[in-house]
């Protein structure tokens, strides 16, 4: 495959381009769903195929074919010189790129199992039984179960001098128990939401879940619902799990800091954001002891990696420091129009044929001290939601509402009623100069996001976010009907 890209490269030179780059992507797929017992839905799939990208003209250019030979490789380049000179027609300035040292590197995912030597039937036959220990109570008539493994092996070449080999892999397992009276529904996901956790790990993260042990539990959860307190109205201080956080943290800060959301790449499709760069540290984006930490380096997150789809290498940095707005998510272009020396490696595409764009990589609330436990002892009255249900967010990041599977109502350090139906909404910037209690190390989790929508055409990006209970107060509450 190295030696493919590289010739591509060299056929795009011989045809006079500034800048080229290409992407081979292998992709090995294995999604499993359980509902009620029975496999509801097996699928298995390979797919291969390259991308190239190219600077003509001051221009981008790119192409893709799903043939990966010299023949279909030098009709892709020529096809991406093509797009870049009719674009160039229509430029509004040159592309202009930071510059980054051209990796020759290998990076791959660690591991302890993989998941793809795991047989088949044992997987079915987990979920089987999590269906079925969900369904010991009548009201649970819907029980799911998922499974979902994922390998990527990718080689990658560009005219600078880079050629860098990835093997990134994950894994992804949760269980669902939907609980009804004939009126109304009531839902319990673990250990969240939407597919359950995501990680950079092989099958080991099925076993750290013990999927089996939470199965009896949240179908009782979701059973006690239907007769639980409907949440109140008002305003009240607010306690978050980490994993409803970790949505808060995607949806408030995660998108409102790509740098081409912010220079307008989005508006025509998903908005723009209010965290334009006169903000850039002087805005104070939360409370002193909030610290939002970008990080494609360190172990689990669904964005580790070593290199990004630009060759650029991983790194850790802060986008907001002591509640002040410090920096972006930022490719080698928008980093060269923020002024800024050097891309801080978040360009990701979906596939091999699709142009990478920007992404959040692992985006987490640096974590403050204490437990849970030291939390609500902490707190004479709030609500405690856990586990997202629904969320909505306006086109620049401002106004914000969510809904959650389960809340609790706090009193004098306990929890002295189950509360239904509970829902948030707040303003990004008054929400987050709110907080006032983080928990500490021993609570944090890296929650995985395995299918954020972002570009026309869409593509879908996987990430992880960071985050251990928080408090916020007086936001303003209210039950969904």
């Amino acid at each position: 495959m190295k030696e493919l890209c590289l010739r591509a490269l060299d056929t795009a030179d011989k045809l006079g381009v500034s800048y080229a780059d290409v992407r081979v992507l292998l992709t090995r797929r294995e999604d499993i769903v359980v509902k009620n017992e029975r496999v509801a839905s097996l699928e298995q799939s390979e797919d291969i195929g390259a991308g190239v990208r190219v600077i003509v003209n001051g221009a981008w250019g790119f192409a893709a074919t799903h043939e990966v030979s010299e023949e279909s490789l030098d009709k892709c380049v020529g096809q991406a010189i093509e797009v870049a000179r009719a674009s160039a027609t229509l430029k509004e300035g040159e592309v202009i790129l930071v510059p980054e040292p051209p990796h020759v590197a290998y990076w791959e995912t660690p591991i302890q199992v993989d998941p793809f030597t795991v047989p088949l039937d044992r997987k079915i036959e987990t979920l089987r039984q999590c269906t079925q220990r969900m369904r010991c109570f009548p009201e649970v008539r819907v029980a799911v179960g998922w499974m979902s493994f994922q390998r990527k092996h990718q080689w990658f070449a560009s005219s600078e001098g880079a050629l860098i080999e990835q093997v990134l892999t994950r894994s992804g397992s949760g269980i669902q128990a939907q609980a009804t009276d004939g009126s109304e529904l009531q839902v319990r996901s673990y250990p969240q939401s939407h597919g359950g956790q995501f990680m950079s790990k092989g099958y080991e993260l099925v076993e750290e879940l013990r999927l089996l042990e939470h199965a009896e539990p949240i179908a009782e959860e979701a059973r006690a619902l239907l007769t639980a307190d409907l949440c109140p109205e008002g305003e009240f201080d607010l306690i978050l799990d980490g994993s409803q956080l970790a949505l808060q943290i995607h949806e408030s800060v995660g998108h409102a800091l790509e740098l081409d959301r912010v220079f307008g790449a989005e508006a025509n499709y998903a908005g723009t954001s209010f965290a334009t760069p006169e903000k850039l540290g002087n805005f104070q984006y939360g409370s002193p002891m909030v610290n939002i930490v970008a990080d494609a380096t360190s172990h689990g997150g669904l964005a580790t990696f070593g290199y990004d789809d630009e060759g650029v290498q991983a790194q850790r940095w802060y986008l907001i420091k002591e509640g002040i707005l410090v920096d972006y998510l930022t490719s080698r272009e928008t980093a060269a129009r923020l002024g800024a020396e050097r891309s801080h490696g978040c360009m990701r595409a979906d596939g091999w044929q699709n142009l990478p764009i920007i992404r959040m990589v692992k985006i987490s609330l640096m974590p403050q001290q204490g437990t849970l436990d030291d939390l609500l002892a902490d707190t004479k009255h709030a609500i405690f939601m856990a586990v997202n249900r629904s969320w909505s967010i306006d086109n620049r990041r401002v106004q914000f509402q969510f809904g959650c599977e389960i809340a609790w109502e706090i009193k004098d350090g306990k929890k002295v009623r189950l509360l239904k139906n509970p829902c948030y909404a707040g303003i990004t910037w008054e929400f987050w100069r709110s907080c006032d209690f983080i928990c500490g190390e021993s609570e944090f989790v890296l929650w995985g996001v395995p299918n954020c929508g972002k570009g026309q055409p869409p593509q879908r990006a996987e990430m992880s976010h960071g985050a251990a209970p928080a408090r916020f107060r007086k936001v303003k509450i209210f039950p969904a009907r």
